[in-house]
């Protein structure tokens, strides 16, 4: 049985992202036509052999629809990294609007 883990113990998003990359998370993933891409190495993986292993949330503190999600996501193949979106839906990416 898989376990989800939510938020938990961190004060930041760079705080999670630095976490996770300690413990394993270390490639970063982005979605590219349908796969999602090993930012890393460049290789594509199809989704359905990924897993969420766990994720945290940040609410910007006056403005709670100023949010952030970091995602821990582990391949079938062994790969672990993390994905960052902003708001619901939104990817991050340097200076892209949200």
């Amino acid at each position: 049985m898989t376990t989800l883990t939510g938020t938990t113990g961190y004060a930041t998003l760079e705080d999670a992202i630095d976490g996770l990359t300690r413990r394993g998370f270390t490639e970063r993933f982005r979605a590219v036509d349908g796969k999602v891409k090993a930012l890393g190495t460049g290789k594509l993986l199809d989704p359905k052999e990924l897993v969420i292993r766990e994720y945290h949330r940040f609410e910007g503190v006056s403005d709670p629809d100023d949010m952030a999600i970091v995602y821990a996501i582990e391949g079938a193949d062994g790969v672990r990294g993390t994905w960052r979106m902003r708001s619901a839906c939104t990817p991050i990416r340097r200076r892209a609007p949200c």
